[in-house]
């Protein structure tokens, strides 16, 4: 019997949407959540249970097995390893939210580096093929050479969650040095998309616009945002997982390229590459939801950087794929599914 697929944070945004996929194409998935308060759990369990329904409609009910545990908890994690046997984990639980990571810095501290590390020590000691896991474009910090690439230095973080972020990239690294893991980790650019995360800018947006309340726009609207489609993200997340990160040949320690090493570990961005003034996409939110939304304006945010864009040439070399889904069929898509859900 095929070993399963481990994929953590399975009841967030995108993890559950890489769990349906994987369902679809007739993997057998097993899902790890915390299913915390960060956000309305209410929401997290809806995924879950469209997460099910995929299974059903698919391999069957027993092609998805659920387990609802904490990832710094490293001996329940090694445990849940050592009984499901996967051979291949997708690593997507973290405690999201960079200003969020301001005032609850613990949080962070626990969930992405002690959960991370549980989660490495779980790979090296029972045989998994491929790590591949989440990190974020806001490594990049305060870099304001754009488009960012994976071959830019990481090394100036302004807030804990990105710190975090780029911590667990050399964790990784030192795993797939070490231990020969092959490891995968994915910057992904402001992801967006139905079933998206109620704490971040569109959610916020559509729940105030079609209430008549006024939107907080950071920055007076400037911040330049490069908005990611969640199905683009996903598609990324399951070509990245079918081809395990390899040593590169080509590595020169003498003049070292961080996308790469001489260890089985590889940085991907995973973004849209076309990014936009935040005016720009509170524009194509009111025309999708057909309302004007009452508008706030403030200034940029501790934490917060001013723009993103990303440089998919590598991804798109590696697994022959970028994302490509425009602003405006993507909103759509969003405003629509956000009507149906919330009425």
């Amino acid at each position: 019997m095929a070993r399963p697929v481990l994929v953590t944070g399975a009841a967030g945004f995108i993890g559950a949407a890489v769990a349906q996929r994987l369902l679809q194409r007739g993997e057998t998935v097993v899902g790890l959540d915390n299913l915390n308060a960060y956000y309305d759990p209410a929401l997290k369990r809806a995924r879950l249970e469209r997460v099910a329904a995929a299974a059903e409609a698919g391999s069957g009910a027993e092609a998805w097995r659920f387990h609802q545990l904490d990832i710094s908890d490293g001996a329940a994690v090694a445990d849940l390893v050592a009984r499901e046997r996967p051979d291949r984990v997708i690593h997507l639980a973290a405690q999201a939210g960079v200003r969020h990571s301001i005032d609850n810095p613990t949080a962070y501290i626990q969930s992405n580096l002690v959960g991370f590390g549980s989660i490495l020590e779980a790979c090296r000691h029972h045989g998994v093929a491929h790590l591949v896991y989440s990190s974020s474009s806001s490594v990049y910090g305060g870099n304001t050479n754009l488009p960012f690439s994976e071959r830019q230095p990481v090394n100036h973080p302004v807030s804990l969650y990105a710190a975090t972020k780029k911590a667990n990239e050399l964790m990784a690294h030192s795993y797939s040095h070490l231990y020969g893991l092959p490891a995968t980790g994915l910057r992904f650019f402001t992801v967006y998309g139905p079933w998206g995360r109620p704490d971040m800018a569109p959610m916020l947006f559509a729940r105030a616009i079609l209430a008549g309340e006024p939107i907080q726009v950071f920055n007076q609207g400037r911040m330049r945002r490069d908005f990611t489609y969640i199905e683009d993200v996903v598609e990324g997340v399951i070509r990245c997982l079918d081809k395990p990160a390899t040593a590169d040949p080509t590595f020169d320690p003498a003049a070292p390229d961080p996308a790469t090493s001489w260890a089985p570990h590889r940085i991907f961005n995973i973004g849209n590459s076309q990014p936009v003034e935040l005016l720009h996409f509170i524009a194509v939110l009111e025309r999708a939801l057909g309302r004007e939304a009452v508008k706030k304006f403030r200034p940029l945010q501790p934490g917060d950087v001013e723009a993103t864009a990303a440089d998919t040439a590598l991804l798109e070399a590696w697994v022959g794929f970028r994302p490509f889904t425009p602003l405006e069929e993507g909103v759509e898509r969003f405003a629509s599914w956000y009507r149906e859900h919330h009425g």
